[in-house]
C-alpha cells in the first residue's frame, strides 16, 4: 500500500513552519507523515530529510511546498528529484508548481518530459536567484567599505593602565597573560595591542 508524506524545511532566522503545515493540510498529508527539518544557510544537515527517504518505498508520494526544499542548489535539487523518482520510483508532488506532479494518473512521455523541463528551469533559476543575491551582498559590502563604512564590533580603548603593563611586559618583568588579566582582555588582544606601538 502506498503512503503519501510531506518534507518541509526552514532556516533558522525564518518564523516558522505555519506556511508549509496549511499547505501540507490542505492537500490532506497526515501530520504524523510530515517530515520538518530547521537550519540555517550554511549547514545543510537535514537529519529528518534522510529519515523520511529511509522510509520512502516504491508507489508512495512526497509532497512538497516549492522545489528548492529538495536542495541548497541546482546540482543538489535535480540529484534528489532523480533519487525519488527514479532509485526510490516514488512521486513527487510540488505544491507551488502543479506541472511538477509526477503521479502516472494520465500522464504520458511528452507530460513527463514537460514536468522534467520544468524541474530544470525552477531548479536553475532558484540557484540563479540565491548567486544574484550573493554578488548583491557582496557589491553592498565593497561600496560600504569604499565609502569608510566599518563592519564589526568597535575596537576597544586602550585602559590607561596599558602603557606600564606593557612597559614591564617589554622589560621581562611581567607575563602576556599576566598583564592581559591586569587589563581584563585576552592575551591574543594584550600581544596585538603590544605589538601596535
Amino acid at each position: 500500500m502506498s503512503d503519501t508524506y510531506g518534507y518541509i524545511r526552514v532556516s533558522t532566522h525564518e518564523q516558522g513552519f505555519g506556511r508549509q503545515l496549511d499547505a501540507m493540510a490542505r492537500f490532506g498529508v497526515a501530520p504524523a507523515r510530515i517530515y520538518a527539518d530547521k537550519q540555517g544557510g550554511k549547514g545543510f544537515e537535514r537529519p529528518e530529510y534522510g529519515r523520511l527517504m529511509a522510509e520512502i518505498k516504491p508507489g508512495d508520494t512526497l509532497v512538497i511546498k516549492s522545489i528548492d526544499r529538495l536542495g541548497r542548489d541546482y546540482g543538489e535539487i535535480l540529484e534528489q528529484w532523480r533519487i525519488i523518482t527514479k532509485d526510490r520510483k516514488a512521486e513527487v508532488v510540488v505544491l507551488d508548481m502543479p506541472l511538477l506532479d509526477t503521479r502516472r494518473e494520465g500522464r504520458d512521455l511528452t507530460g513527463t518530459f514537460i514536468a522534467d523541463l520544468v524541474l530544470q528551469i525552477l531548479s536553475y533559476v532558484a540557484q540563479n536567484e540565491r548567486e544574484s543575491i550573493r554578488q548583491r551582498q557582496a557589491e553592498g559590502i565593497a561600496s560600504a567599505l569604499a565609502r569608510g563604512v566599518r563592519f564589526g564590533r568597535k575596537p576597544m580603548d586602550r585602559p590607561e593602565s596599558f602603557e606600564a603593563l606593557r612597559e614591564s611586559w617589554e622589560r621581562g618583568v611581567t607575563s602576556a597573560r599576566e598583564a592581559a588579566r591586569a587589563l581584563g582582555v585576552t592575551h591574543r588582544t594584550f600581544l596585538r595591542w603590544a605589538g601596535q606601538k
